[in-house]
């Protein structure tokens, strides 16, 4: 296999990596066309040119039961990339989260003399810090897209650039347009619900939204209640809610108040400036192992960035509907001081994520390191 200087390895294990991927594909296809890009993608990753080695589907998981059963998957893909690596194919790799395939990933191919960039850094400073040498040995440069990462790398040897969230990249509905967009009156109280994208956490999740939204309904606190749906999504007795599926920045913007599974969502409510409460039911192994792992006490990222508990979070067990309503309850009045307070906290959070153009920064990294 002859080595080709110009042909990158781009890998994105879950969807929400395909759509950070796909932006620096994007811009990578504009500044040198002549690249080629080929690993593992989504439906937008091929938009922009990506050669498919591998789909997302075929490697998100959740949960530490399912990351067993995803082994053998991962080995055979990581085998043959690893060869391909050895065989002189990559001058460079981005791997994009997914820290469980993508440190054993990285360590083969900078071993293979590929140098590799990870986009969006394991979030050590999180859970697990005793990882921080086996991203040392898998990364040549950490990309992150907190503020407060870049430092907390570079403290610890490893070279760090703050790229900037990519939910600023993204156009965010106002909130007249997107209520027209979804038929809703611009004076009705709506709770957008976002119990989660994959279908072990929506199986968790889902019944205590559902409970929640129609204490919410029934209580009179608000008028109609907004699901934000997956393709493939399954939500049992979800009447009278409206399942939206596939527009989950419209029903962002549309709602008075959400409530939301913890992960990037909650940094996209902060954009479009609705008030959220936090909500993550895990099986009760899962949340031991994780608590046993865990160095911070706060899960939404809209609390991590800011430092502090500008939010509402549930994620003890039991979380149950009624204290989570009871959360919920005063956002939906949009003039209560709850609301009108956490409004005010996210300006400053979005403030905080600083402003646009983190696909653009990556792509500069990638080709610095390609030499072009």
């Amino acid at each position: 296999m002859t080595a080709s200087p110009r042909r990158l390895l781009v890998s994105a294990g879950e969807p929400s990596g395909d759509l950070l991927a796909a932006g620096v594909l994007a811009e990578l296809r504009a500044r040198r066309p002549e690249l080629v890009a080929e690993g593992i993608g989504g439906p937008r990753m091929l938009a922009q040119g990506l050669l498919p080695l591998a789909d997302v589907t075929d490697l998100a998981t959740m949960g530490f039961r399912d990351v067993l059963g995803a082994i053998p998957r991962h080995l055979g893909l990581y085998r043959q990339i690893v060869a391909a690596a050895r065989a002189g194919r990559f001058a460079a790799a981005l791997l994009v989260d997914y820290p469980g395939f993508h440190l054993r990933l990285g360590r083969a191919l900078r071993r293979a003399g590929v140098p590799v960039i990870q986009y969006v850094a394991p979030q050590l400073w999180a859970w697990r810090p005793g990882r921080l040498p086996r991203l040392q040995e898998a990364a040549d440069e950490i990309v992150a897209i907190l503020p407060f990462e870049e430092a907390w790398f570079r403290e610890r040897g490893l070279a760090c650039h703050y790229a900037g969230h990519p939910v600023l990249d993204r156009a965010w509905p106002a909130r007249d347009a997107a209520r027209l967009a979804l038929g809703i009156d611009r004076t009705e109280g709506v709770l957008g619900i976002f119990p989660g994208s994959r279908e072990r956490e929506i199986g968790y999740n889902w019944p205590l939204f559902r409970d929640v939204g129609q204490r919410m309904l029934a209580a009179g606190h608000c008028r109609r209640v907004l699901v934000a749906g997956t393709t493939a999504g399954y939500y049992p007795e979800c009447a009278p809610f409206q399942v939206h599926r596939g527009r989950p920045e419209e029903v962002l913007a549309a709602a008075t108040a959400v409530l939301v599974k913890s992960g990037s969502t909650t940094l996209e409510a902060a954009m479009t400036g609705t008030p959220m409460v936090v909500a993550y039911r895990t099986s009760r192994l899962t949340y031991q192992i994780a608590r046993r792992l865990m160095t911070v006490d706060r899960i939404s990222l809209v609390n991590l960035v800011a430092g502090e508990d500008v939010v509402p979070e549930f994620w003890h067990p039991p979380v149950s509907a009624a204290p989570v309503g009871d959360a919920v309850r005063p956002l939906l009045d949009e003039s209560s001081d709850a609301a009108v307070r956490q409004r005010a906290a996210l300006a400053r959070v979005r403030a905080r994520l600083g402003g646009p153009g983190a696909a653009s920064r990556v792509a500069t990294v990638l080709l610095d390191r390609v030499g072009c």
